[in-house]
């Protein structure tokens, strides 16, 4: 009896229809739909999916928790190009998207969804069962971090969901507020080139910066305390992660190596050319990690210019190749949640398909290559051996360098209870005492 949010079924073809758009924008749909022949509705209740060549990871594809998620929408929804958002937000779970109190950019409302019946079993990250346990939940933006943390002391705010780490400490006094980590994974940081513009367009200045890195930098100025962080030389993510690895990692595991840095640098040929590294004040995350990246490079002679926004000019700067006289860039920094990262199939930045790779467009064909054969084995002796030569050669061409894995806490009012432990910020399952 599972209906969408205005009152129609949930039908198969609205499944395949979503299914076909999310594909179009993500790169593990993309390798999928490679291999798919057909998807075809059974009726309403069910489909199918013909295959025309072995896909191992079909479902791991359909059931990722990161980014880009293959949600679900009706049908008339998602025929809408996938290169343009979505008119309306219809789903089908235990809470509905209140369209009329949609304040972007501050405040996002969901309201209990009665007709919503879920499974008769525990809730298990995404799956399981989904109860509402409260009514209304308003999801704010306060890009002010001292005013969240004051809105949460007070009462005023129930969840903080990832506070930075330097503001911890004005919640250790509070016996009503509670500090819990409830992502142990975490997060990797992220230092992006963009590879269309010089000097990143040679790999001897991408070698150069990876030589340049030293992750306890980072990790100090983004999350603080030691229990909170971690140096990690695998691309995949560490903690015992199936395709934890430090192959080909040397540098990072060595720690920087500025005398190396610099030979490289002028093997490059650079010669003083300014170099944009985009950053944005409000995000903390992004912001910490710009300023050691600036610092580490100026002292090994690079001319860097940091300009520092805010997350939204960021995120749309990123998409342009114009050179930087016209708007373009050379750096980033950002992080994804451990689980956008822990296979080559989920690892987004590691992807070396030119115009089609995310953000900074690396050119690798060997790493594709590789990427694809993981992709078709089925033998997990055999994936692991692929994964340890896909870092191999990504630590060998650079296509962007790991600052460190790192937790958020999350703090929360005492009388919440029942938030899942998980990487996202799951409301089903919790009440308010």
């Amino acid at each position: 009896g599972l209906k969408w949010h205005d009152g129609q079924p949930v039908r198969a073809a609205d499944c395949i229809a979503s299914i076909e758009r999310w594909a179009k924008r993500d790169q593990f749909g993309q390798k999928m739909m490679e291999a798919v022949a057909s998807m075809t509705a059974d009726g309403d209740k069910s489909f199918t999916i013909a295959l025309k060549a072995p896909f191992p990871l079909l479902l791991n594809a359909l059931g990722k928790l990161s980014s880009n998620v293959p949600f679900m929408m009706p049908e008339r929804l998602a025929k809408t190009d996938a290169f343009q958002q979505i008119p309306e937000a219809i789903g089908s779970g235990p809470f509905k998207f209140v369209k009329e109190e949609w304040a972007p950019g501050s405040k996002a409302v969901f309201l209990k969804n009665t007709d919503y019946v879920p499974r008769k079993e525990p809730p298990s990250l995404a799956a399981g069962g989904k109860v509402a346990k409260v009514d209304r939940v308003e999801w704010l933006y306060i890009p002010d971090v001292a005013t969240a943390a004051a809105a949460l002391n007070a009462g005023e705010a129930d969840w903080y969901e990832q506070p930075p780490a330097d503001i911890l400490p004005v919640f250790a006094s509070n016996k009503d507020v509670v500090v819990n980590t409830v992502d142990p994974l975490g997060n990797m940081g992220v230092l992006r080139f963009n590879h269309l513009l010089p000097p990143f367009d040679n790999v001897k200045m991408r070698q150069a910066v990876l030589n340049l890195v030293d992750q306890r930098d980072y990790m100090r100025a983004v999350a603080g305390d030691e229990k909170y962080w971690k140096a990690c030389p695998s691309i995949f993510i560490c903690g015992g992660t199936p395709f934890e690895s430090t192959a080909g990692a040397d540098a990072l595991m060595n720690g920087p190596n500025p005398a190396k840095a610099k030979q490289l640098i002028q093997e490059a040929g650079y010669k003083g050319e300014r170099i944009v590294l985009m950053s944005a004040t409000d995000q903390p995350i992004v912001h910490q990690q710009a300023l050691v990246t600036t610092e580490a490079l100026r002292a090994a002679g690079l001319n860097i210019d940091l300009q520092a926004n805010d997350w939204g000019t960021l995120i749309t700067r990123r998409a342009s190749k114009e050179p930087i006289d016209k708007g373009g860039w050379n750096l980033f920094h950002t992080w994804t949640s451990a689980p956008d990262m822990l296979s080559p199939a989920l690892n987004i930045p590691l992807r070396a398909n030119g115009e089609k790779a995310w953000f900074g467009w690396p050119t690798d064909p060997k790493l594709e290559e590789l990427i694809d054969a993981w992709f078709k084995a089925s033998d997990p002796v055999m994936q692991k051996k692929l994964a340890d030569q896909i870092q191999e050669e990504a630590y060998s061409t650079v296509p962007y360098v790991p600052t460190g894995q790192f937790v958020v806490p999350t703090a929360y009012r005492k009388n919440l209870d029942g938030i899942i432990i998980a990487p996202v910020a799951f409301l089903w399952n919790v009440d308010k005492k």
